[in-house]
C-alpha cells in the first residue's frame, strides 16, 4: 500500500477531468489526476472552439442545458477573458429550411434564458449590405445577428491544470491507469508512466472522465460486466486560407436539420465544420474522411458566392464526442447534456462522466463534487483563471499597453502572448528589452523563452504540445521552424 492516500482520483486530462481537479483542490482535497497523453489530447482541443449555448438545442428542447450553457458563458467570458472573447454570428434566413418566425423566436429565447449581460443582444440585418453583400449569394436577403464566445478550448483545459496544480493538486501527464482494484474504503490503482515505470497509488474515490475511454476504464474497475455506455460521434474541420475579409462568423443551415460554421481563424484563416459521424474505430487514430470534407464544403457552398472544395484547405482536425447513448435515432440529436453514473455498491465510489460540452465543464466539476457529497463550497463561478486577471472592459487597453512598453517585439506577436497568457506574459517578458534575450528564435515570433515558461509551468513536453495544444502555432511556422521546435525539446530530455 502507498503511504499517502489521496481524495480523488481523476482518470482523464480533459477539460472535464481539468475541471474538476481545480474544483476539488480549491476545496482542501487531496487530487490525483492522470492523463494518459497530454492535456487536452483528444476530444477538448478538436472543438469548434466556441463558448455557447446551443441554439440549435432548443429545437430538441433541451432548454435546461441552454440555460445552463448560458449562464456560463459569460461566467467563462469573466473569469478568463484572454482566452475567451465575444463574437457576432451571423445567421442568414434561407427560404425553404426553418421560416422566419421559427428564427426569431429561436434567438429571442436564445437572448433571455441565461440573463445575457455582457454580450449585445440579436439585430436583423440586410445581407445586401456590406460586408456580407460580397460574400453571400444573391438570393440571401435577411439575417439574424446574434451573440456567442471564442475559446482557446485546450488551453482552457491547460489553464484549469495549472491552477489545479497551484492549489495542490498532483498534476500527471503520459501517465495511464493501467489496473483498478476496488477495497471496501480506498481504491488501488497501478499508474504506467510513457517510459514504463510503474507505481502503485490508493485513493478514496475514483472519477472516470476518461472521455472517449470511459467505457474501458469502467472495465477496469468492473470487469465483470459488460459496458456500453457510449455512443462515439465524430466532429470534423477544414481549415482555409481566409474565405473572407470581416470579423463576423456564420451559421449556416444546412438540408439535414443540422449546421455549419464558418469562423475567422487565427487571423488568417478561417475554420469551417461541423461534421456528425457515429464512429467505431480507435479513438488515437481520428482524420477527416473525404466523404466529411465534401460534406463541409457542399454545406457551405449553398451560402458562400465563391465555392470552395476540400483541395483548398490547409489543414483539418478531427476529435470524438463521448456523448452518453440516449439511443436517439439520430447523431445529431443526441444529447450532449453531461450524465453520471455513481457506483459505489461494490466498497469505494467510483463516478464515471458522460458527454458534457465545453461550455458547461465548470458546472459539471461543481455537479460532480455535488454527487460525490464532497466537502466544501462551490467556488470556481467567480475566480479567474490563470492571466484571467483582467476587466474585460480593459482587455483592449491593456494590449495597447503591452504593445507600447514592449516595442522591441513584434506587436502581433504581443497580440499572441497576450491571447495566450494574459497577465502571465510578464513571466515571458519580465526583465527583457530585446529579442536577443528570448533565447534562441525559432521561427516566427515564437522563442525559446516561451518554450521554457511552457514546459515550466504548462506541462509541455514535446513540439506537438505546442504546436498544436498550447497554441495554434502549427499553423503559421515552416517546417523547418517545427524541425527547430522538435530538435529543442529532444535538447531537453538529454540535457
Amino acid at each position: 500500500m502507498a503511504s499517502e492516500i489521496f481524495d480523488l482520483l481523476i482518470i482523464g486530462g480533459g477539460v472535464n477531468g481539468a475541471g474538476i481537479a481545480r474544483d476539488a483542490a480549491g476545496r482542501g482535497a487531496s487530487v490525483l489526476l492522470v492523463e494518459k497523453d497530454d492535456l487536452a489530447g483528444h476530444t477538448s482541443s478538436a472543438s469548434t472552439k466556441l463558448v455557447h449555448g446551443g441554439l440549435r438545442y432548443l429545437e430538441h428542447y433541451e432548454f435546461r442545458l441552454v440555460r445552463e450553457s448560458l449562464i456560463e458563458r459569460e461566467r467563462l467570458l469573466a473569469m478568463a477573458p484572454h482566452i475567451i472573447w465575444p463574437l457576432r454570428f451571423v445567421l442568414p434566413h434561407d427560404k425553404g429550411l426553418r421560416p422566419k418566425w421559427m428564427l426569431r423566436l429561436g434567438l429571442f429565447l436564445y437572448d433571455h434564458l441565461g440573463g445575457r449581460k455582457l454580450l449585445p443582444p440579436t439585430s436583423t440585418i440586410d445581407l445586401r449590405q456590406p460586408p456580407h453583400g460580397s460574400v453571400l449569394k444573391d438570393r440571401l436577403v435577411t439575417g439574424f445577428e446574434y451573440s456567442d464566445c471564442w475559446v482557446e478550448d485546450s488551453r482552457l483545459v491547460v489553464l484549469n491544470a495549472v491552477d489545479a496544480r497551484e492549489r495542490g493538486a498532483d498534476i500527471r501527464t503520459r501517465t495511464e491507469c493501467v489496473a483498478l482494484d476496488r477495497r471496501k474504503d480506498v481504491w488501488i490503482a497501478d499508474l504506467r508512466s510513457a517510459d514504463g515505470t510503474e507505481e502503485r497509488v490508493v485513493a478514496r474515490t475514483v472519477i472516470n472522465a476518461a472521455g472517449p475511454w470511459v467505457d474501458t476504464v469502467l472495465g477496469l474497475a468492473d470487469p465483470g460486466r459488460n459496458h456500453t455506455n457510449l455512443r462515439l460521434v465524430k466532429g470534423s474541420h477544414l481549415i482555409f486560407p481566409k474565405l473572407f475579409e470581416h470579423d463576423r462568423c456564420y451559421i449556416f443551415q444546412n438540408r439535414d436539420n443540422r449546421i455549419v460554421f464558418a469562423i475567422p481563424y487565427e487571423r488568417e484563416f478561417t475554420l469551417v465544420g461541423t461534421t456528425d459521424v457515429l464512429f467505431t474505430g480507435d479513438p488515437n487514430q481520428i482524420a477527416i474522411s473525404d466523404e466529411e470534407s465534401r460534406y463541409i464544403c457542399d454545406a457551405v457552398n449553398e451560402y458562400l458566392r465563391v465555392p470552395v472544395s476540400p483541395e483548398q484547405a490547409v489543414s483539418s482536425y478531427s476529435g470524438v464526442r463521448p456523448l452518453y447513448d440516449d439511443h436517439s435515432s439520430s447523431n445529431s440529436t443526441v444529447t450532449r447534456d453531461y450524465v453520471f453514473e455513481l457506483d459505489s455498491e461494490g466498497g469505494a465510489p467510483i463516478l464515471s462522466v458522460f458527454g458534457g460540452k465545453i461550455t458547461t465543464y465548470r458546472k459539471l466539476a461543481e455537479h460532480a463534487l455535488e454527487k460525490l457529497q464532497f466537502h466544501g463550497s462551490p467556488w470556481t463561478a467567480s475566480k479567474h483563471l490563470p492571466g484571467g486577471d483582467i476587466p474585460i472592459e480593459e482587455v483592449d487597453n491593456r494590449l495597447a499597453q503591452l504593445q507600447m512598453h514592449n516595442d522591441w517585439f513584434p506587436p502581433d506577436g504581443i497580440r499572441r502572448l497576450y491571447r495566450a497568457y494574459g497577465t502571465r506574459i510578464d513571466d515571458i517578458l519580465h526583465g527583457k528589452t530585446s529579442l536577443a534575450e528570448m533565447g534562441q528564435h525559432m521561427g516566427g515570433d515564437l522563442y525559446e523563452a516561451e518554450l521554457r515558461y511552457l514546459v515550466e509551468h504548462e506541462f509541455a513536453r514535446s513540439a506537438e504540445d505546442v504546436l498544436w495544444r498550447r497554441g495554434k502555432l502549427g499553423l503559421h511556422l515552416d517546417q523547418e521552424a517545427q524541425e527547430r521546435v522538435a530538435d529543442w525539446f529532444a535538447q531537453q530530455g538529454e540535457a
